[in-house]
């Protein structure tokens, strides 16, 4: 589509994402390390004086035309639901809703693991408040992506997506606390090296898989845990007392647990490698990390496997493991920056000789979270 077909008034971007480590441990209330990268959406928004919302998009011919005093008549409207979700939160919220002209055109890969449908969320209720003119509290407008994820789309994620696409920074990463939403930005300091980013290329959807069971089983698995320690989060459970309550603990939920206690514990230890730039610690977490999330909390599947042992194959590459959800999507390894393009040959053959096909492997950049423009 040409750009300049329609007279758009602004326009506003938000940020994919990769969690660095703490996968899985943001609905535990745990703390996470995200950053927001350039891959984003962008969303191009004038106001068109009606109660409709006309939605087209960049790579694909379909339109919607959503009523804003119908908002919650498109929860299972493929491509469309994300966008009336946020529409339908903002309003409520007591936010003011208009009629408008949308393009979206979203540069994050759908079903990558990098949070697409974040950066939908957050760039679209981002793009409704400046044109109602209501200030932008990227906070806020991440609160308001998760709900709309979590009660329209019917994905019980956390919140680390969405404050990651919202509130990024330019070279830092997000030490985010997910249980209070305090968060520290971290420079970014791995000398000669990179984070790297690759994609299996399995095509896959959260809401369709077994994160919500997850999600669920570590619910169940706090419930247990309560009975003896009046803990709010499982994050907070400490390696004692999941020693304690492991009889009471069916072998899921046990292990289920055991991650998220260690995976807490990874965290803190990777942005104190990053702040002092130990990028080989960095990376014999990032390794651990993988097999905790393979073997204890089962998210993984072939493809992030053979990707990560590729990866952790390559002489130049410190640690590499699956980010996002899981059962697809993407792997982040810490790479020499020399040894990027060799990386790319090696991690790709030994891919498609185990799976069969290529995996695409990404030059990005690491970046602000939100950004709008007047046209």
């Amino acid at each position: 589509m040409n750009y300049s077909d329609r007279d758009y008034d602004y326009f506003v971007s938000a940020a994919g994402r990769v969690n660095i480590i703490g996968e899985h441990v943001d609905y535990c209330g745990g703390k996470v390390f995200p950053v927001a990268l350039s891959l984003k959406n962008d969303i191009y928004i004038r106001a068109n004086g009606t109660d409709r919302i006309e939605l087209s998009f960049a790579d694909i011919t379909d339109k919607f035309f959503l009523d804003v005093t119908r908002l919650g008549d498109y929860r299972k409207v493929k491509y469309a639901d994300y966008f009336a979700g946020c529409a339908f939160v903002l309003r409520e919220a007591g936010k003011p809703v208009f009629g408008c002209d949308v393009l979206s055109d979203c540069k994050v890969p759908f079903g990558s693991g990098l949070s697409s449908s974040a950066a939908i969320e957050v760039s679209f209720i981002t793009a409704l408040l400046t044109i109602a003119g209501e200030k932008v509290d990227p906070v806020e407008v991440a609160l308001l992506a998760k709900k709309a994820e979590n009660e329209y789309v019917g994905m019980n994620c956390g919140i680390m997506d969405q404050y990651a696409s919202a509130c990024g920074k330019k070279g830092h990463a997000m030490l985010l606390d997910c249980a209070t939403l305090l968060c520290e930005q971290v420079p970014i300091t791995m000398g000669e090296y990179r984070l790297v980013v690759a994609n299996t290329n399995k095509p896959h959807s959260l809401v369709e898989s077994k994160y919500n069971e997850r999600r669920r089983e570590t619910e169940d698995a706090l419930a247990l845990i309560r009975k003896k320690h009046p803990v709010v989060h499982l994050a907070e459970v400490t390696p004692e007392m999941l020693s304690e309550v492991r009889s009471s603990l069916a072998s899921p939920l046990y292990n289920r647990t055991k991650h998220v206690v260690e995976e807490v514990a990874r965290v803190e230890k990777a942005a104190a490698c990053m702040k002092r730039g130990d990028m080989p610690a960095l990376g014999r977490l990032l390794r651990a990390s993988h097999v905790s999330l393979r073997d204890l909390y089962e998210v993984t599947g072939r493809e992030l496997d053979a990707l990560a042992d590729a990866a952790n194959d390559f002489e130049g590459c410190l640690g590499s493991r699956m980010t996002g959800g899981g059962f697809g999507g993407s792997t982040v390894s810490v790479v020499h920056k020399d040894a990027i393009p060799e990386f790319t040959r090696f991690v790709t053959k030994r891919y498609m000789r185990s799976i069969g096909y290529a995996p695409t492997v990404y030059e990005t950049e690491i970046s602000d979270g939100i950004t709008v423009h007047s046209l």
